[in-house]
């Protein structure tokens, strides 16, 4: 399935039923009088959350969502049925925008949170309605209302625990097939990971989700390489793990990029608490790594974690160190806690 973090979307709600002009005719009845029922409300159109989704693709193919029109009313005071609901179904972490993105509608975060975007329109009164003492035999009857209708906008963000960032080919993919299930692209070259991918670890009768960000460079919060749009599904993890490949020239240089990018971006992402993480540690001698890591020691409060995302080795270590943050972040977000992690 292909992924889309973004759609524009058309939403009407369904008019309002008639009210019907009708006047009762029973035998032996003289004065029958009127009995129009009135018209059936609009269906209304909703953006219901649910799980099991991770893309907006779906709204590539279709734009156009529309209420079911409210049914007329009919004689004998029977009212018309109300028009059907439609539900746009979207991933947990979706936001939607009104279509100028200025105003934030609303921020789907759970599984079955539900926002009603259109309202449907009521339905017309039948002559019934417009019976009195002085005018016993009224003609007047209601049209339907019109149902709202707007333009919208979705964009989804994507809810992890951990977001994996770094430069392109330090490993992301190979690290979440090796601690996940996912099986994302993985090749020896650039910028292999395109779109951003989920996984779920488990460990420790623990389990965490993963999300894999597309490599960013220099730049990237202005739109360089594959711009700053994969930012964005970070915002939400709690706990950042940031690989260096250890091939890498300048290991300090190579960190010191993505968190220019990462705090360029904005949102506070820069303050989230961060794990470094050294990969492809099995094609270079201990000694030459100790040399490597010398630019990194000058980083104050920074816990350089060694791994082989190839081989698998340090990988348990990285995941209790995971468990330990995510912990940490619970507690404090239980006990209401400002303190923030300071980079």
């Amino acid at each position: 399935m292909k992924f889309l973090d973004e759609a524009k979307v058309y939403a009407k709600a369904g008019h309002g039923g008639g009210g019907c002009l009708s006047f009762r005719k029973e035998k032996y009845i003289e004065y029958g009088g009127p009995n129009g029922g009135d018209g059936g409300k609009g269906g209304d159109v909703w953006v219901t959350a649910t799980e099991g989704l991770n893309t907006l693709i779906d709204y590539r193919y279709q734009q156009h969502y529309k209420g079911e029109k409210g049914k007329d009313g009919a004689g004998n005071n029977k009212s018309g049925r109300n028009g059907k609901d439609v539900t746009l179904v979207v991933p947990v972490g979706t936001q939607v925008f009104d279509e100028e993105r200025e105003e934030l509608i609303a921020d789907l975060t759970e599984v079955g949170q539900s926002i009603k975007i259109a309202t449907g329109g009521n339905g017309g009164w039948g002559n019934t309605r417009f019976k009195s003492s002085t005018n016993r035999a009224p003609r007047n009857t209601n049209p339907g209302a019109p149902g709202d209708e707007l333009i919208i906008r979705l964009k989804l963000k994507l809810i992890a625990d951990v977001g994996i960032v770094g430069l392109p080919n330090a490993g992301k993919s190979t690290l979440l097939s090796k601690v996940s299930a996912a099986r994302p692209k993985i090749a020896n070259y650039p910028f292999t990971t395109l779109t951003p991918a989920l996984g779920v670890a488990e460990y420790n009768n623990k389990s965490f989700v993963l999300a894999d960000i597309p490599g960013l460079i220099e730049g990237a919060h202005t739109g360089t390489g594959l711009g700053d749009k994969f930012l964005a599904h970070i915002e939400r993890c709690p706990v950042l793990v940031h690989l260096i490949s250890i091939t890498d020239k300048n290991l300090k240089e190579s960190y010191k990029i993505i968190r220019n990018e990462v705090a360029s971006y904005g949102n506070e992402i820069q303050k989230k608490p961060e794990i470094i993480v050294i990969n492809k540690c099995d094609i270079m001698e201990k000694e030459d790594i100790d040399k490597k890591l010398k630019s990194l020691k000058t980083l104050k409060n920074k816990e350089l974690l060694l791994i082989s995302a190839y081989t698998g080795e340090g990988i348990d270590k990285l995941k209790t160190s995971i468990l330990k943050v995510m912990a940490t972040e619970n507690q404090n977000k239980a006990s209401g806690s400002k303190e923030k992690w300071q980079p």
